[in-house]
């Protein structure tokens, strides 16, 4: 969805909530901590602005509904006891999964652990086909701000001290092997090239970075990034929710650490998993 869609969702199912409340417009308000000026424009037809966090936090408390619910990024109403307690930053305007917020928030956590689940391959791993490939819809500049991203997260990756964990689904890495999903157009020499780059740099880099692969139909993730104990960020396709309260980082790191625990492929496999791929393709 679009941003003008998640406000026109969001506006939807705020209404619906309080018309199952039975109650006006004003008493929700009241109820809600809100300005019914506030409230009025909310549900106005014209608004194009999602509500601050602080008000989209108020709303879901005094509603017991989940912001993702709320927002139109989830079927469940209840609100999830683990994230109760600071709403997460909405960052919008998120063009492509590239964005300078990104990188301001690698630079804040050098020194830490950096844990991410990946849209699609781990960036440092992609060759500069498959990149092209990925961002040709986004124009020359993005495309070369990524290849230039990639770059430097591979020098950095290659420091003794960093310490950076990728975990997805084995399931997605044999797709694109077999080129099928997105992967469809991309050509097999160039598939071929990718996984024998993805062979080659799992065992260089190897410690300080390791890819775990999970089983897809015991586990789902989508993409999120966790820089240290200080932020995490969740990839929605067209903006971040962005996380900074601690209990909130620790519970995207317990859910990555679940994923580590159920992978079926170790960092050490991932060389041989590789290998069998490609002499398959």
């Amino acid at each position: 969805m679009d941003r003008e869609e998640v406000v026109a969702l969001f506006r939807e199912r705020l209404q619906e909530t309080i018309e199952a409340a039975g109650e006006s417009r004003a008493a929700f308000a009241e109820r809600a901590g809100l300005d019914r000026s506030t409230l009025s424009q909310l549900l106005s037809p014209e608004n194009k602005r999602l509500p601050r966090s602080e008000t989209l936090l108020n709303i879901a408390r005094t509603t017991q509904l989940s912001v993702d619910w709320l927002l139109g990024l989830s079927q469940t109403q209840q609100l999830a006891a683990e994230f109760v307690g600071e709403a997460p930053e909405i960052a919008p305007g998120a063009a492509s999964p590239l964005d300078e917020r990104l990188r301001r928030w690698h630079a804040d956590a050098i020194g830490y652990k950096i844990r991410y689940v990946p849209s699609t391959l781990p960036d440092l791993l992609k060759t500069d086909a498959v990149i092209q490939y990925e961002f040709e819809g986004f124009g020359d500049r993005i495309t070369d701000m990524q290849r230039d991203e990639a770059e430097a997260r591979l020098a950095y990756s290659r420091k003794p001290e960093t310490d950076i964990e990728s975990v997805s689904s084995f399931q997605s890495l044999s797709l694109f092997a077999k080129g099928e999903g997105i992967w469809g157009d991309l050509p097999k020499e160039a598939r071929r090239e990718q996984l024998e780059q993805i062979a080659h740099l799992a065992d260089e880099l190897y410690p300080t970075f390791r890819w775990f692969l999970y089983d897809g139909l015991r586990n789902f993730a989508a993409p999120f990034t966790v820089f240290g104990p200080k932020r995490a960020a969740l990839y929605l396709g067209g903006m971040y929710f962005v996380f900074t309260a601690t209990e909130q980082v620790r519970v995207l790191s317990r859910y990555f650490d679940q994923l580590i625990r159920d992978a079926r492929y170790q960092p050490t496999d991932i060389v041989g998993y590789a290998k069998q791929l490609l002499s398959e393709t």
